[in-house]
């Protein structure tokens, strides 16, 4: 570990591992295939970084989350690590050259979205590299049970049959008992093999309130609760609504989310992270890659879909093992709306087969024709084209790519790029010749390095103010150079993409096979039933039903969230609830009772006794056997 903690030490500046870092890159070096839980925070990224950096050759990265990748590779370059990524919406020649300057160029870390893994172009060179590592982020996405599953990370197994000797470093923040052995299956994991991080997050209190009047309650939340915070909400507008009744209440806020682009993204990030700003009103686009330890609140003021998703986006509380909270507010209406999205979620599979058919016709897609095609696509166009409302279009191609017919990505913010595809001998000779655009080119040379070798990311404005110019200029000079040969230039486009995975079949053909669709919709019911549980049961330990739910069943009740301080309110204080519960969990142990039998086996008075017990049946530690005896599972 003494090379390992060098190189920690050298490209990060750090003294030394986390704990359970330190078991992961031991397990990763010894050449084993692992699985690595770690919390939101939790330092995920040093896990495969140190390794790799330590050993000769190549690590790829899968990872679904492509602004996070993008942020990884950039900071990599900052600390003098060459890094490259590979994702939808790169044009073929900008991934031949990333592809080719990974084989020849000394680079240490490529980055690859899923879909573009298993691409022949991949896959030609793969063979070539040598690769010390396969890291997958976000591994619970390979997994059907998972809340977030995405067909294309199925193939990355794919990808083990050309690296027959290099160990999977998978990685994930949330993952219950059964998501956990199947990650390892879909994988073809050489044997189980688990690192594990307690779930459990002692300084953080998790606080339900019920109130009609969610603004009010979250302005008494900031005001009782000083420092940071970061406010939740589902849907773009209401980020800006929020946000807007916090400043006109003095408390300094500014909204987020994907839609925004990324210069705006980033100042928003960058005041909140300096404490300019105080709340970050936001949807779910924000929180990924943002390691900020001093956040003091966690509110949500719409409930997500799963335990998984709520217990990421809280635990971005409290980073700094201060006192924190995770604040969830509800009200009924929270119920009839959660439901709702079960059907918004899964479209009439006559919806999703004449979305099908219409997408064809919008992209003018030929029965037979259209495998590995990438093509731009804006959602509200297409619903207008059309006439179709948009949330069920979308759900209905979400559900087409879990049928594997294409993939539909988030949307993307791809800055320009410009790559020169001339020698310098050429060059010298095209700048003497168009003096017109000598100075242009001058000022690309010096603002930006290694374009002769790779795309770099230019702004258009920014080379305006330098030759003193404005952008439309820069545009249709860069465009100029780019028709006579002398550059590759593509301009800035921010959109998704659709990308056929497979030809287009007549309409009638679409198979949507029950694991796809009515299994992935009873899953999705489970866990809306799950989170609407845990909004909804006043007396059951917050942080024991997040745990119990991620498979660790003993754990201790918490004392400090609202269900606690409610049982304590009760004049059943939180040592004798305790104390209650390990009672009859030994009686239980290796014993079946009846109720009178356990209340005659333990010395509480048994109205105590019975607030425990409904407690522990309704949370699903004991439950009544057929004979009506309990029994502890």
């Amino acid at each position: 570990m003494s090379n390992f903690a060098e190189t920690l030490k050298k490209y990060w500046g750090y003294d030394g591992f986390r704990p359970l870092q330190e078991d992961i890159i031991r397990s990763v070096a010894s050449g084993r295939d692992t699985l690595g839980l770690m919390p939101t925070g939790g330092g995920k990224s040093l896990t495969f970084q140190v390794p790799a950096m330590a050993t000769n050759g190549i690590c790829i990265v899968v990872t679904p989350l492509i602004a996070l990748m993008k942020d990884q590779v950039d900071n990599l370059r900052r600390r003098r690590i060459k890094a490259a990524a590979v994702y939808s919406g790169m044009t073929r020649e900008e991934i031949i050259v990333t592809l080719d300057n990974c084989l020849y160029g000394d680079y240490k870390f490529l980055y690859v979205s899923p879909e573009r893994l298993t691409t022949e172009l991949f896959l030609s060179r793969l063979p070539q590299m040598k690769v010390n590592l396969l890291a997958v982020d976000e591994s619970h996405c390979i997994s059907q049970w998972g809340y977030d599953f995405r067909p294309s990370y199925l193939r990355i197994a794919e990808v083990r049959e050309y690296l027959p000797d290099t160990p999977v470093l998978a990685l994930t923040a949330t993952a219950t008992p059964e998501v956990v052995k199947d990650i390892q299956a879909q994988l073809k994991f050489g044997g189980e093999n688990v690192f594990q991080k307690s779930f459990a997050r002692k300084n953080l209190a998790y606080v339900v309130r019920n109130t009609d009047d969610k603004p009010g309650q979250l302005l008494s939340i900031l005001n009782k609760v000083p420092g940071t915070a970061v406010v939740y909400v589902r849907d773009r507008k209401k980020t800006k609504e929020i946000a807007d009744f916090l400043n006109q209440n003095d408390i300094s806020a500014e909204h987020f989310h994907a839609g925004l682009s990324n210069d705006s993204k980033d100042q928003r990030q960058v005041r909140w992270k300096n404490n300019q700003t105080r709340v970050m009103v936001s949807t779910n686009a924000f929180g990924m890659g943002i390691d900020k330890p001093d956040v003091r609140v966690v509110v949500h003021l719409d409930l997500p879909d799963s335990l998984e998703a709520y217990f990421q986006e809280a635990g971005r509380a409290g980073r700094d093992e201060q006192k924190a909270y995770a604040v969830l507010l509800y009200n009924k209406s929270d119920s009839t709306k959660l439901k709702k999205r079960l059907s918004d979620s899964f479209p009439d599979k006559e919806r999703i087969r004449t979305t099908y058919e219409k997408l064809a016709s919008f992209f003018q897609m030929g029965v037979g024709s259209g495998e590995g095609m990438v093509l731009p696509f804006n959602l509200v166009e297409f619903c207008r084209a059309f006439k179709l409302p948009i949330l069920p279009t979308y759900n209905a191609l979400k559900n087409l790519e879990h049928a594997g017919y294409l993939e539909l990505t988030d949307e993307l913010d791809n800055p320009s790029r410009l790559m020169f595809v001339v020698h310098k001998e050429e060059l010298y000779h095209f700048q003497t010749n168009n003096p017109q655009l000598d100075r242009l080119m001058q000022i690309v040379l010096r603002s930006y390095t290694g374009l002769f070798t790779e795309y770099a990311h230019i702004d258009e404005d920014t080379l305006a103010k330098r030759i003193g110019s404005n952008r439309q200029m820069v545009y249709e000079q860069l465009r100029t150079l780019h028709q006579q040969g002398i550059v590759s230039y593509i301009p800035a486009k921010k959109t998704p993409f659709i990308i056929y995975t497979r030809n287009r079949v007549e309409t009638e053909r679409i198979k949507l096979p029950r694991e796809t669709y009515e299994d992935r919709r009873n899953r999705y019911e489970s866990r809306l039933n799950a989170m609407l549980l845990y909004a909804t049961d006043a007396n059951a330990c917050r942080s024991q039903l997040l745990l119990r739910y991620f498979g660790q069943k003993d754990a201790e009740a918490c004392g400090q969230c609202d269900a606690c301080l409610r049982n304590r309110e009760r004049d059943l204080p939180q040592h004798e609830f305790d104390n209650i519960q390990q009672e009859i969990k030994t009686a239980l142990k290796n014993n079946s009772l009846n109720s009178r039998e356990l209340l005659g086996a333990i010395a509480h008075k048994p109205h105590k006794i019975l607030i425990v017990l409904r407690f522990l049946i309704d949370n699903g530690f004991v439950a009544e056997d057929k004979n009506m005896k309990l029994q502890w599972l």
